[in-house]
């Protein structure tokens, strides 16, 4: 989901710990070109009842949806203590279970989206407890303090930024993340040659998904601040190469 918009101040904080109602954050501009390319996915409400349902989310990652849900928990541990960012909302369960596994570390989760409807969507999803700060935030411009997050993860984001705003988002993201922290990402990257699929996959992109085809062109760390963008990442390839992780340490 992406997120991008002009930095005003930061939404009202509760205690540490305490979550955030999303109906009371503030709403922030949400940029032309995801009002333009996206309010079929995820601005309109009818789009977020229909697409945050488990067969419908695995359909449009052509049944991939628990690997690389699983893919992504997994590099961040079964406990989560300190402070976890994620950037964007997800459709699925995701995020209830980031959340539980802070909840098990005696940590919080801190869930940023530009669409106040996500985070509301987000909160219908979670226990009472659940220990979930949701910020309406743009992500490519993060109203939060620097090396404050022991992790961040970014689940399905990039594919759907343009340039210059995935490139922000990198660098804010890199900025709050403690040194020594880890950054997971999953997102799309071009398929093996011999995928059977290949060869559509890309016009259905360029209709659907029209910043997707960059992730194609070049690796993620084209759009990383130096020094993360100098280095080889471990990365695995799922589906084909189809989609990507990538395991960044800050």
């Amino acid at each position: 989901m992406p997120t991008a918009a002009v930095r005003t101040p930061a939404p009202a904080r509760t205690e540490a710990g305490s979550p955030v109602d999303s109906a009371k954050a503030p709403t922030l501009s949400i940029p032309r070109y995801l009002q333009r390319h996206y309010w079929w996915a995820y601005i309109h409400p009818n789009a977020i009842r229909f697409f945050d349902h488990d067969p419908i989310i695995n359909f449009i990652l052509w049944g991939n949806y628990a690997k690389l849900r699983n893919a992504a928990l997994d590099e961040l541990g079964e406990t989560l203590p300190g402070q976890t960012l994620q950037v964007a909302c997800a459709y699925g369960d995701l995020t209830p279970h980031l959340a539980e596994r802070a909840a098990a570390g005696g940590g919080r989760l801190d869930v940023i989206d530009i669409v106040p409807a996500q985070l509301r969507n987000t909160r219908r999803k979670l226990k009472a407890d659940a220990p979930v700060r949701l910020l309406n935030m743009d992500a490519s411009d993060l109203n939060l303090a620097d090396e404050s997050y022991d992790r961040a993860i970014v689940y399905l984001l990039f594919h759907e930024q343009p340039d210059e705003y995935r490139e922000r988002t990198l660098a804010e993201i890199f900025r709050v993340v403690k040194p020594g922290g880890t950054v997971v990402i999953i997102d799309f990257a071009q398929p093996e040659w011999w995928h059977p699929w290949r060869y559509w996959f890309k016009p259905l992109l360029a209709v659907l998904e029209p910043f997707a085809l960059d992730l194609w062109k070049k690796p993620l760390t084209s759009w990383m601040p130096a020094p993360w963008s100098e280095r080889e990442w471990p990365r695995r390839q799922y589906f084909g190469g189809y989609f990507q992780k990538l395991v960044i340490t800050r």
